[in-house]
C-alpha cells in the first residue's frame, strides 16, 4: 500500500540519495520542501540548476569556480605562486583558508588513491599537478591529504613523482590538537607529535 503520492515519494528518494541522509531524514526534507511557499521552492530548485550549470573546475588548480578562467585564488596577485598545497577535495581548501595562515596556491586532486574503492592515480588530477610543477616557478609543494592510509599512499606517490623536479616537498605536521590532553591521545598521534616536534 502506497502511503505517499508518487511525486512526494520520488522527491523523498532523491533526498535519500544524498550522503548522510537516511530514509527518515529524506522524508522530513521532502515534507519541508513541499511546505515551502512556491516562490521559495522555485528559488531552491533554480539554485541547484544554476550551480550545476555554472560551477566548473579551475584550469590551473582544479578547484571549483565559475566560468572558464582561473579561480579567484589562482588569479590573485597577493598569493604566493611558488607554493602549492595539495588537497583531496574542494572542502579542504575551505578548511585551509579558514585558518588564515596559508597564502599560497592549491591543487585539488578530487579524491585519493584507494585500491579498495577502485580509485587509481589516473582517476585523480595528478597529471595537471605534475604539469604545473614541470613548468617551473614552484619552490615547495605541501602534501595536505588526510593522515589515513589512502591519504598517506597518495602523498607518498606524489612525492616520488615530483622529486625529479627538484622542488621542496613537505607534509602537514600531525600531533596533539590544541586544548586536548596527552592522556587521551592514541599511540599513533603521540608518535607523529614526537616526530614533528619543534625547537622553542
Amino acid at each position: 500500500m502506497q502511503y505517499l503520492p508518487p511525486a512526494l515519494e520520488a522527491l523523498t528518494e532523491q533526498f535519500a540519495r544524498l550522503p548522510g541522509i537516511g530514509a527518515k531524514s529524506a522524508q522530513r526534507l521532502a515534507f519541508y520542501v513541499l511546505n515551502l511557499p512556491d516562490q521559495e521552492a522555485e528559488a531552491f530548485a533554480a539554485a541547484i540548476l544554476h550551480a550545476k550549470g555554472s560551477v566548473t573546475r579551475c584550469p590551473i588548480c582544479q578547484n571549483l569556480t565559475e566560468g572558464d578562467g582561473p579561480c579567484a585564488l589562482c588569479a590573485s596577485p597577493k598569493r604566493d605562486h611558488a607554493l602549492i598545497c595539495v588537497v583531496a577535495d574542494p572542502k579542504d581548501v575551505i578548511a585551509m583558508e579558514r585558518s588564515g595562515e596559508y597564502h599560497g596556491l592549491y591543487h585539488v586532486l578530487h579524491g585519493v588513491i584507494s585500491p579498495m574503492n577502485h580509485v587509481g592515480p589516473d582517476d585523480l588530477r595528478i597529471t595537471e599537478l605534475v604539469s604545473r610543477v614541470a613548468v617551473g616557478g614552484v619552490e615547495e609543494v605541501i602534501m595536505a591529504t588526510n593522515p589515513d592510509t589512502e591519504g598517506e599512499t597518495t602523498a607518498m606517490y606524489l612525492s616520488r613523482l615530483l622529486r625529479e623536479f627538484g622542488v621542496k616537498i613537505t607534509r602537514l605536521a600531525y600531533g596533539i590538537p590544541v586544548g586536548s590532553h596527552l592522556e587521551y591521545a592514541d599511540d599513533a598521534t603521540l608518535m607523529r607529535a614526537l616526530e614533528g616536534r619543534q625547537e622553542m
